[in-house]
């Protein structure tokens, strides 16, 4: 038993010292594994330095100067290329007729001088951020500080196909009338070009070291000042198609009517689309309206009482448009868009019977000095007739001829001659009972002439007996006539 038990014990105390001796495989693995981790972020960290440190003196990645990639590149080789590009520049200009034009970096004498902002660039890349520029594009645009002779760039600038060939200027949109209402015609686009545009475009192209430019699309051409979309000219056509919306209809023999057809001809825009109402076009359509139905003084054409065809000419009687006056108030009513039938204004005094010849309707008194009779008609029915002695055919005695309108009357009038200037006193002064005035400015009127022996035939004729102008007429009938006749009524002595 006591053998047993030591050979248990030696083979324990082996096994032991065994154990204890062999390397312990668990521990050293994971020690190594964190050696290697460890080495490869080291090496990584150099490495990122290490290019950190190369940023410090070139540019990023996805770096661009003036549209060229200068990835990687150094300030030196930067300017290098700039430096080269200038000394071989040449700018090719497009114009919209699709013609080109070169101008040459040594046709101006361009010069490439060295200034500090490509070293700004890469003074403002933070040189430990270079990862992110593996990812993101940078894009710059510099001015390049250039020199070259103003006088020739101006000239081969004037001397491009675009400017020395013929221009049309550009013509703006604006109203035009349609027919119904003012519509916006659209702007033209011409060839000439804004000289202040092109050279300010083409220095500019020339300073980015650009290798073309499109005239078109820099906008190089002269360019309308007002579109179909400007406000100005929209604001314009509502105020004129609110002024079209006016109609004015004249209630003459036959409607004269203002609308849009004729208010259109007299509205344009200046050049700032101001609206502006051409009041002369009014004034001179007022005056050819005035001639056309003013009757004072024209010669009408008509029969007589006694069935005779007969003209007449002059005198006071007939319409006479007020036209300053009417001028207003066409103006007012087509500014305000009424819709409105009227009479134009009209002079104190300046109405007739009718718009239709004979203008004098059919109440009248007519006086024919050819027959030395007067009618009175009333309602176109002659309602008292006798025979007169008119002026005596002298000139400072006859009886004007014309179209006039009773002006007044009067009972127990003192008539009263002109002065004769050997007594100084007036020629005559004879009363009459019944006195209607026709004119003032010579003082004729009809009136009952009790001296008178006859009237009628020749009797004007013979000296003394014609009147000095007035219509003389018995006192029964120059009573009668007196009482009837109402002032306003057309008078019309004729031969």
């Amino acid at each position: 038993m006591h053998t047993q038990r030591k050979r248990r014990t030696a083979g324990k105390k082996y096994s032991n010292i065994g154990h204890r001796n062999m390397p312990d495989i668990h521990t050293s693995a994971p020690k190594k594994g964190w050696i290697i981790i460890g080495s490869i972020l080291c090496l990584l960290l150099l490495i990122y330095i290490a290019i950190s440190v190369f940023f410090m003196s070139h540019f990023f990645m996805n770096t661009g100067i003036n549209g060229h990639n200068f990835s990687g590149k150094t300030v030196s080789d930067a300017e290098r290329y700039l430096k080269d590009q200038v000394n071989d520049y040449s700018l090719t200009i497009r114009g919209m007729d699709g013609k080109t034009d070169v101008i040459k970096g040594a046709d101006i004498s361009l010069v490439y001088v060295d200034n500090n902002q490509i070293e700004n660039i890469l003074k403002k890349q933070n040189p430990f951020l270079w990862p992110q520029s593996v990812f993101s594009k940078k894009a710059v645009s510099i001015t390049i500080e250039l020199s070259y002779n103003k006088d020739a760039l101006d000239q081969a600038v004037g001397s491009i196909h675009a400017v020395t060939t013929v221009q049309t200027p550009p013509v703006s949109a604006q109203p035009e009338f349609d027919g119904t209402q003012f519509v916006i015609k659209p702007e033209t686009y011409g060839t000439a070009v804004d000289m202040n545009v092109l050279k300010e475009k083409i220095t500019s192209a020339i300073m980015k070291f650009s290798s073309e430019i499109n005239l078109e699309k820099e906008k190089c051409y002269a360019l309308p000042k007002y579109t179909s979309e400007s406000k100005e000219l929209k604001q314009a056509c509502a105020e004129m198609n609110k002024y079209c919306k006016a109609s004015i209809t004249y209630s003459m023999n036959d409607s004269v009517v203002v609308d849009k057809t004729l208010i259109s001809t007299w509205l344009t825009t200046d050049d700032d689309m101001n609206v502006i109402f051409h009041e002369d076009a009014i004034k001179k359509w007022l005056e050819e309206f005035g001639d056309k139905y003013d009757t004072v003084g024209t010669t009408r054409t008509f029969t007589t009482p006694s069935g005779k065809s007969a003209t007449v000419t002059g005198g006071t009687y007939g319409w006479s448009v007020d036209e300053d006056t009417e001028f207003e108030n066409l103006k007012n009513s087509i500014k305000n868009g009424e819709t409105i039938t009227r009479e134009p204004e009209y002079y104190i005094g300046g109405t007739a019977a009718a718009h239709a010849m004979p203008d004098w309707g059919d109440t009248f008194v007519d006086v024919d000095l050819s027959e030395q009779h007067m009618w009175y008609v009333v309602n176109g029915s002659i309602a008292l007739e006798t025979d007169v002695i008119t002026g005596e055919p002298i000139p400072e005695k006859i009886t004007p001829e014309g179209t006039y309108s009773l002006q007044d009357k009067k009972m127990h009038e003192i008539l009263v001659g002109s002065i004769d200037p050997t007594t100084g006193k007036p020629s005559y002064e004879t009363e009459v009972t019944y006195w209607m005035r026709i004119t003032w400015d010579t003082g004729i009127g009809l009136h009952d002439a009790i001296w008178q022996s006859g009237f009628g035939g020749n009797l004007y004729q013979i000296p003394h007996i014609g009147s000095h102008g007035c219509i003389n007429m018995p006192l029964d009938m120059a009573g009668s006539l007196y009482d009837m006749i109402e002032i306003g009524t057309p008078v019309i002595v004729h031969y």
